[in-house]
């Protein structure tokens, strides 16, 4: 990666984390040191930071240049995608929120057949292609309960974020999908009716949620992706 794409790398992630309201180019600045309308032009595309400036930002945020390399382009012994068959085991955040997968952000390392992650087909919108495609979460056993017996407390699944598409692969199965929730991810079935995301359980316990969706939002933007896999602990 040349010093250009690290500019770039670092830029989304800045963008990424004022999207989700964790920073503003007010606290960067103050943070760093650095102007608002110097941080303001490097946000927009319009100029590069200083190696010095590159360094104060990247300490604000505690990051370090390894963070900006997606893991499918870093060493050959973790590499993740559906031809390696490795992928990494992250956070829900990290799977809501981030289109790499940066090294820190690892917990571990698992191992699906590559032959299975090359099978799944993908349904994505264009923005969402150029996201990281396989992550791996693990299923809380109170984040399970609306999913029981499908899925078991501490199950880990694969999520393809490259499927985002609410159209089924056909019957007579049904999607699971991963669904962002404000800050929190979920396991459901989903439909679209009438302006609404229907998230439906399969514990007939646990209730029907409904997501409103705003004018200029689009319904799939919530969904993280298509549960390609679910392993239930033993």
């Amino acid at each position: 990666m040349n010093f250009t794409q690290m500019h770039e790398r670092l830029r989304l992630e800045l963008l990424r984390r004022i999207q989700r309201g964790s920073l503003s180019v007010s606290l960067l600045a103050r943070k760093t040191g650095l102007g608002q309308p110097h941080l303001s032009n490097f946000l927009n595309g319009r100029r590069q930071l200083s190696l010095e400036a590159l360094d104060r930002v990247l300490a604000a945020q505690h990051l370090t240049a390894g963070d900006l390399v997606p893991m499918i382009a870093r060493a050959e012994t973790t590499p993740a995608d559906e031809k390696s068959g490795l992928v990494p085991l992250v956070s829900h955040a990290t799977a809501m929120f981030e289109p790499y997968v940066r090294t820190s952000a690892v917990q571990s390392i698992i191992h699906f057949p590559a032959s299975a992650l090359e099978s799944y087909r993908t349904r994505a919108l264009s923005s969402r292609r150029t996201w990281q495609r396989f992550v791996a979460v693990r299923i809380s056993a109170t984040d399970a309960a609306a999913m029981d017996p499908l899925v078991q407390p501490e199950a880990i699944v694969l999520i393809d974020r490259h499927y985002n598409s609410l159209r089924s692969q056909g019957p007579p199965r049904l999607n699971v999908y991963a669904v962002r929730l404000d800050s929190h991810l979920l396991l459901r079935y989903v439909d679209f009716q009438h302006n609404r995301l229907v998230l439906r359980p399969h514990s007939v316990t646990a209730p029907v949620l409904l997501l409103e969706i705003g004018l200029d939002d689009a319904p799939n933007d919530l969904v993280v992706g298509r549960v390609a896999l679910i392993l239930n602990e033993l």
